[in-house]
């Protein structure tokens, strides 16, 4: 008996050593192409998404807080692949690690649903997961910068923002699209591929001509949004806004299209503001369609019930009862019931 718990916790821990290290390499790949997108703000370099923090959140909602190390290992290997470790690596790791954490804790707290059905899950995961979790990263980053005088006290704020965005930017966009392709796939009709495949089409041609033109016109990236919303829920909407927040992103990088003329603060609050948008609107308008047919099919679902029970009513049946009761038999003549 000995042997076999042995074996079951060795297994056990092979398993979350394993899982460990595929969030490590998701985490530092994730890393690696968010700072293909990065901004100077006040001196400092910030990313207007991280997309390891949506990464770090999506692994422990799908694997569990086990994955932690593997959260830790991979924000190393991003600041190793920067600067050379040193003493207060170890607090920008932990504040890495403990921010994903708290908001696992926190969306386990409340009973956050990984389908996202409802729209309680999507007002959690954006203040409590993003807004609220990622104050832990920003403040102890930019805190650390302060501390150790290679940033000014008066450039607190302006850094701490970018900062404390960039990491919300990637619970939003990235935690979504993860959870999302990591469910169970609906089945689609041949009009909804028809209809999926012109919206992507679609999609492909506007977005770029709205974001790379120099007439600021990424208002035309919402109507897509929409649409996708409403016909493909959080899998469309949030695909669509994350592929037009990458864009905005290069764009401002490169100070072309909307960015044009535009000093680095205005850059960073003009991309902010946009990837805000997109994100809030996507999330928050799937989580009401996808709610909204959820009651829809349970509205429906009671009215077949209620319609068979009137059939039998109506036949002089006896109702059919729920399964593993017994069916209400008639009295017998003289007015008392069999015990």
């Amino acid at each position: 008996m000995a042997d076999v718990l042995d074996t079951r916790q060795f297994r056990s821990s092979t398993e979350a050593a394993l899982m460990s290290l595929a969030v490590a390499v998701c985490y530092y790949a994730a890393g690696r192409l968010g700072l293909m997108g990065r901004l100077v703000v006040e001196g400092v370099v910030a990313t207007p998404i991280w997309p390891p923090t949506g990464v770090a959140v999506a692994a422990l909602l799908l694997l569990g807080a086990r994955v932690w190390p593997g959260i830790a290992l991979g924000s190393f290997l991003v600041i190793a692949s920067l600067t050379t470790p040193g003493p207060t690596t170890v607090v920008t790791v932990v504040s890495n690690t403990v921010a994903p954490l708290c908001a696992f804790l926190l969306l386990r707290r409340v009973g956050f649903r990984l389908d996202m059905a409802r729209l309680r899950d999507g007002l959690s995961l954006v203040f409590l997961g993003g807004f609220g979790a990622m104050l832990i990263s920003a403040t102890a980053g930019v805190g650390l910068q302060v501390a150790k005088s290679s940033l000014d006290k008066s450039e607190f704020w302006p850094v701490w923002l970018a900062w404390w965005v960039g990491d919300t930017m990637g619970v939003l966009l990235v935690a979504p699209v993860l959870l999302a392709l990591a469910g169970p796939a609906g089945r689609f009709r041949v009009r909804r591929w028809k209809e999926a495949a012109f919206l992507g089409l679609t999609t492909l041609i506007l977005m770029p001509m709205a974001v790379l033109s120099s007439m600021s016109m990424l208002f035309l990236v919402f109507p897509l949004v929409i649409w996708a919303a409403l016909r493909f829920q959080l899998a469309g909407s949030m695909l669509c806004a994350l592929f037009a927040s990458v864009l905005a992103t290069f764009e401002a990088t490169s100070g072309r299209g909307a960015f044009l003329h535009l000093t680095d603060v205005e850059v960073m609050a003009k991309l902010q503001a946009f990837n805000g948008s997109a994100a809030l609107t996507a999330l928050l308008l799937a989580s009401i369609i996808t709610e909204q047919r959820a009651t829809r099919r349970s509205v429906r679902r009671a009215c077949q019930e209620l319609a068979e029970v009137l059939e039998h009513l109506a036949a002089g049946e006896p109702s059919p009862g729920p399964p593993g009761t017994a069916e209400t038999r008639p009295a017998p003549p003289g007015g008392h019931r069999n015990p």
